[in-house]
């Protein structure tokens, strides 16, 4: 019994431009054969599986051909599910059709996953259509890398030198002979041209020009491959059209440092606009070392008349120990509910309770202010926590007639595991910003930094007065600061600085 092999395109370069299929097929597999041009991160989407690269650039290939398809015919008859993973689309300059006629001839179950074509996605993003009314009726694909020991050319460059627009693969080594046969056969030297290099990418770049000047402009800027080369009237629009590198952190490259839990939705807002994002934790969140405390708490909650949480992790753990416990959200029945921060709030609202006090600040000392609205004096509150936090909130309450119990429901505690990746991109002075959303991740960021010397040219960007002022501790004075102390105003904030730049 023999086992299947999908080939499947893994898009133009952006991982977010996979499809939902082949993604599915990644998760699935039990070995990922992939290529130079498949971006390494959606390897991520197979975690279980044997990964296994092939890839092959210029006169450096790791596996020929041929090689390539017995490796995957000696995979499939041990019986495992295969993924085959190609820069842009199995088919479209690819060499998966040799790949399947080799399967079928052995006998294996495949199946071809599409994928979107560097032809149509670089000049997308370069903002060149390759289409236009008006202007192009005609488009066509080419490789400009024919196999070397072909006596004589497939393409037939009368009929492709009267197409509207044309588009090469791999041709950045022969333009001169593309340049050379379109001219000879009647295109004008004025027709412009595009190259763009690592499209999608956060170091996409595109150099414009015409038949005439652009093998002068090449060696300029010494042009490199791998990229896609467009010719005809609609690259004129890229100056109107282009939005990839419009974006306002286009070119930076951004260091997360939250949790890798949280880095998520801050990544994802970065790298929509334009940032290069490298993740590296500075704290991890683990559980506390004893839950006695919460437990009680837990199990008295009823002689408590207020509960405040100050961060999502605080949420997060308490009420997963609630249910530890056999109890739900009904023994709050009566409690006033106290949250720092409209993501705290959200967090403690998808599970249907309401928030009745919300400081106008995302700090502790607002939290006071906030609560002097009510009646402290006498009162009990609950203050599940970090195991390491400020104590300003218990003892004001303390000093206003309240009485409190603080527990620890969630403690940071510092991934050596990043220590190295921090070494690492450092040293190859690939950092313009670095991000920090609390005082634990400055604190635990130069604790794994060590001896290693930051770039004077990069910035720090903090979420609040708080962290910076942690920050500053460390003789940082921060670039920019948050006005509203939360994700989306430390976006803002990085924002506004990058364009004062």
């Amino acid at each position: 019994m023999f086992g299947k092999v999908y080939l499947v395109g893994a898009g133009p370069g952006d991982p977010e431009l996979i499809t939902i299929k082949g993604k599915r097929c990644l998760e699935i597999a039990d070995v990922v054969i992939y290529d130079y041009l498949a971006n390494p991160e959606l390897l991520k989407y197979a975690p279980r599986a044997e990964k296994i690269y092939v890839g092959k650039k210029s006169a450096n290939h790791t596996l020929d051909q041929e090689k390539i398809n017995e490796l995957l015919i000696e995979k499939a008859k041990e019986n495992k599910i295969i993924v085959r993973l190609k820069g842009g689309d199995p088919f479209i300059f690819g060499r998966g059709g040799e790949e399947a006629l080799a399967l079928k001839k052995h006998g294996i179950d495949f199946e071809v996953v599409p994928g979107i074509t560097s032809g149509f996605a670089a000049p997308l993003y370069a903002g060149i259509p390759v289409t236009m009314r008006g202007i192009n009726s005609t488009i066509a694909f080419a490789t400009g890398h024919e196999t070397e020991d072909k006596e004589f050319s497939l393409i037939d460059w009368a009929a492709l030198s009267k197409m509207g627009t044309i588009i090469f693969y791999m041709g950045v080594k022969n333009m001169p002979l593309i340049v050379e046969n379109l001219l000879k056969f009647g295109k004008s030297k004025d027709t412009p041209v595009a190259l763009i290099r690592w499209a999608t990418y956060h170091n996409q770049e595109v150099l414009i020009g015409n038949l005439s000047n652009i093998i002068e402009k090449m060696k300029t800027v010494n042009f490199k491959a791998p990229a896609i080369i467009v010719i005809g009237d609609v690259v004129n629009l890229r100056n109107e059209l282009m939005w990839f590198e419009r974006r306002p952190l286009f070119g930076k490259t951004i260091l997360v440092t939250r949790t890798k839990e949280q880095s998520g939705k801050l990544s994802v807002k970065l790298r929509d606009l334009g940032a290069n994002v490298i993740e590296i934790p500075a704290i991890e969140i683990v559980p506390p070392d004893s839950w006695e405390d919460v437990d009680r708490s837990i199990n008295e909650i009823g002689k408590y008349d207020y509960v405040i949480f100050t961060s999502t992790n605080g949420v997060k753990y308490f009420f997963e120990r609630l249910r530890e416990l056999k109890k739900d959200i009904r023994v709050l029945n009566g409690l006033k509910i106290c949250a720092i921060g409209s993501a705290t709030k959200e967090a403690i609202e998808e599970l249907g309770l309401i928030v009745e006090i919300v400081p106008h600040e995302y700090v502790a000392e607002s939290v006071i202010e906030k609560l002097k609205q009510y009646e402290i004096k006498g009162k009990r509150f609950l203050l599940p926590r970090a195991k390491v936090a400020r104590d300003l909130i218990p003892e004001s309450i303390k000093q206003l007639g309240g009485y409190i119990d603080v527990v620890t429901v969630y403690q940071t505690v510092k991934p050596d595991t990043s220590k190295k990746s921090i070494e690492e991109v450092f040293e190859k002075d690939m950092i313009d910003i670095i991000t920090f959303t609390s005082s634990s991740t400055v604190k635990n960021f130069f604790d794994l930094l060590g001896d290693v010397k930051i770039s004077s040219k990069v910035k720090f960007a903090s979420i609040g007065p708080v962290t910076s002022k942690t920050l500053r501790s460390f003789g940082i004075q921060p670039s920019c600061e948050a006005k509203v102390y939360n994700i989306d105003g430390l976006v803002d904030a990085i924002i506004n600085m990058n364009l004062k730049d």
